[in-house]
């Protein structure tokens, strides 16, 4: 695909920022907005044009791409889009929403005669920097002409998860992952806290468990950012992390699955959050193992 197209990204944290700026280095024209304009402005030297609001965002635009914290605030951004939005647009919806939330959104692109795109990324903050997100995708196959090239500037892969976003399919799935990612990060932060109760020294544990089917590497990874204080910047933080641990929760609810882990695993992140870890890595879920303050894994 040689084609180039205007993409607005609506929302540029963590992610947005990264997925923003690959999609400008890919050669597309960027416009960006963020409701704090100074986690946009960095962009700008990227080429990006800057917007004071999703409106003046969206003017012109090809593809909009929204990486917001809910589906409420997708919902509320692009209905303050709306007086730029033309009619034939293609949205890419790519934040973690849950399945009835993009029933609502894609209800919203009907009335605005949108073309519409469910497709959350799997990765963090790294991968989303390098352009290697795997991107979930549903869709219909008439519009992916445009869209391809925007998934193919963010990620290393896109899965199709089927041809009716509305559906749902892309964002239960996503769902599905977190889940796993989640209870492995509540576990590896419990690991540490055990280690530590019993005075164990967590390299005994690490060796007894190096090249078995134990061993993984994203235990090792979160545990070295709790040991070596690098909670900040965040992969992922712990508000949001807990945002997706409930929409976990309810999701596994409707659909008449009790999930025990998931829930504690809100529970923690939400105790870690009130400690004062809300915008750290979620790997800080390890401090809500404490009541008596912080303790440093180290010590």
């Amino acid at each position: 695909m040689t084609d180039k197209f205007t993409v607005s990204v609506l929302g540029t944290g963590i992610m947005g920022a990264a997925m923003a700026r690959n999609i400008a280095r890919a050669g597309h024209s960027v416009r960006a907005w963020n409701r704090t304009r100074a986690k946009a402005e960095p962009l700008a030297a990227d080429g990006a044009h800057i917007a004071d609001t999703p409106a003046e965002a969206v003017q012109g635009a090809d593809v909009v791409l929204t990486m917001l914290y809910d589906g409420g605030a997708v919902l509320d951004v692009m209905r303050e889009a709306t007086p730029g939005l033309r009619p034939g647009v293609v949205w890419v919806q790519s934040t973690t929403a849950g399945g009835e939330a993009v029933g609502e959104l894609a209800a919203f692109a009907r009335e605005c005669a949108l073309v519409f795109y469910d497709a959350p990324v799997l990765g963090t903050r790294q991968p989303a920097e390098a352009g290697q997100l795997t991107v979930l995708a549903a869709g219909p196959e008439e519009g992916r002409e445009t869209v391809v090239p925007v998934f193919d500037a963010v990620g290393a892969r896109t899965v199709w998860t089927g041809q009716d976003a509305a559906e749902g399919s892309a964002s239960r799935l996503k769902l599905v992952a977190n889940s796993w990612v989640l209870a492995a990060t509540a576990a590896a932060g419990e690991v540490l806290a055990l280690a530590r109760a019993l005075d164990v020294d967590p390299e005994k544990f690490f060796e007894l468990i190096a090249g078995g089917p134990l061993d993984m590497g994203y235990l090792r990874a979160k545990i070295d950012l709790l040991v070596n204080g690098r909670l900040t910047p965040p992969s992922f933080t712990v508000t949001t992390a807990e945002k997706d641990a409930r929409l976990i929760v309810g999701a596994g609810e409707r659909g008449g699955a009790r999930l025990d882990v998931a829930a504690a695993t809100a529970e923690r992140l939400r105790r870690a959050a009130a400690q004062g870890h809300a915008d750290e890595d979620m790997a800080a879920a390890y401090f809500a193992s404490f009541d008596d303050g912080p303790a440093e894994p180290g010590s």
